[in-house]
């Protein structure tokens, strides 16, 4: 099979509205991940026995099962149950729950990093709680992280092609429909691959920017 420019331009529309889904999917599941990793990491850290193993219970079970059962679950399981989500709606909730359980040990490695004497100091200071976590220890916490927390990021972008499975038609759902209708393979699924690898290295590219960014403020 030749290399057809005209193919190319044909299907090119279709691709990057797909690559808009991939793209809006990306950023509202990195949003869900890190506020949910968040609090997956400060509870898992309670005081309160009852809450820390309910959370862990609950994290490990979502990373040791394959998002593609649980994207599964989450469309074609919950319509059984009465819950009926959108294929766009399941997606960002399956990303974001699933890479959730692992921004959470990024939140945690940088909150136990955080010296004692700062927990010490806020007690001494008598803050609150709340007051401890959001003027003390987040502050110190979170710089460190956005590194490995841009790495996720980028995972997720690149694990949006699985969403296909459960009928999203973001880059990889309107490649395969454009090849399924033409059966012509060659162009579409190269033209996602390109794609993919294009987005990926200018956001790893901006991870890096923001990270020696982090490092000269630190310096």
């Amino acid at each position: 099979m030749n290399w057809s420019w005209d193919f190319v331009a044909q299907i090119t529309p279709a691709l990057m509205q797909g690559l808009l889904v991939t793209v809006e999917i990306t950023l509202l599941s990195s949003v869900a991940a890190l506020v949910i990793g968040l609090f997956f990491a400060v509870a898992k850290m309670s005081s309160i026995g009852f809450v820390r193993r309910l959370t862990i219970l609950m994290t490990e079970g979502i990373r040791r099962t394959p998002l593609l059962v649980q994207l599964y679950f989450l469309f074609y399981v919950l319509p059984d149950l009465g819950i009926l989500l959108s294929p766009f709606i399941a997606g960002v909730i399956g990303l974001g729950l699933h890479y959730a359980t692992y921004t959470s040990e990024v939140y945690r490695a940088g909150i136990i990093n955080v010296p004692v004497g700062q927990w010490e100091a806020a007690r001494a200071c008598n803050l609150t709680q709340r007051q401890t976590w959001t003027e003390i220890i987040l502050p110190q916490a979170i710089p460190p992280m956005i590194p490995p927390l841009g790495n996720y990021v980028i995972a997720m972008f690149k694990e949006t092609p699985i969403l296909s499975a459960i009928t999203v038609m973001d880059l990889m759902g309107e490649a395969l429909a454009q090849a399924n209708f033409s059966y012509r393979y060659l162009e579409p699924i190269t033209l996602v691959a390109a794609g993919f690898l294009i987005v990926s290295l200018c956001s790893a590219a901006i991870i890096k920017l923001l990270e020696h960014h982090l490092k000269l403020r630190a310096a």
